[in-house]
């Protein structure tokens, strides 16, 4: 195989693997978008599957200006998503080490001191370490 047949199969790979990705981004996008209609996305998809690379352009030069925005914005509500689970996951008050909040530890040992399990000295001397750890 001559040394120009194969730099002519590595860029028509080369452009093959671009095209996949520019598919990608642009239908990820088109899915993404909250202000197109159901038909709009449909159209863009079939457009962009039918003439590939001129429907890849076109649809980048209309509304490529905003695509950044949109990524930003479905980045941003993973990371809130991510926040919530995680505030949920760590029930009682409990850090994202795994162990309770100094302030949920001291509602504890209070319940402990009006129950009669602890004296007013142990629950002050408790309170104390861990609020020194804290």
């Amino acid at each position: 195989m001559p040394l120009l047949d194969l730099f002519w199969t590595m860029m028509l790979f080369f452009l093959f693997v671009a095209w996949i990705w520019l598919l990608i981004v642009v239908l990820s996008d088109v899915f993404r978008s909250r202000d197109l209609s159901g038909w709009a996305k449909a159209l863009w998809t079939l457009f962009v599957l039918f003439l590939p690379w001129l429907g890849a352009f076109i649809y980048l030069l209309i509304r490529g200006g905003e695509m950044s925005e949109r990524a930003a914005q479905a980045e941003a509500d993973r990371l809130d998503r991510g926040r919530e689970y995680a505030a949920i996951s760590t029930p009682g008050g409990a850090s994202s080490t795994g162990r309770p909040s100094p302030a949920t530890e001291i509602d504890r040992l209070a319940s402990l001191r009006d129950s009669g399990v602890l004296t007013e000295d142990e629950f002050q001397a408790r309170k104390a370490k861990l609020l020194a750890q804290a």
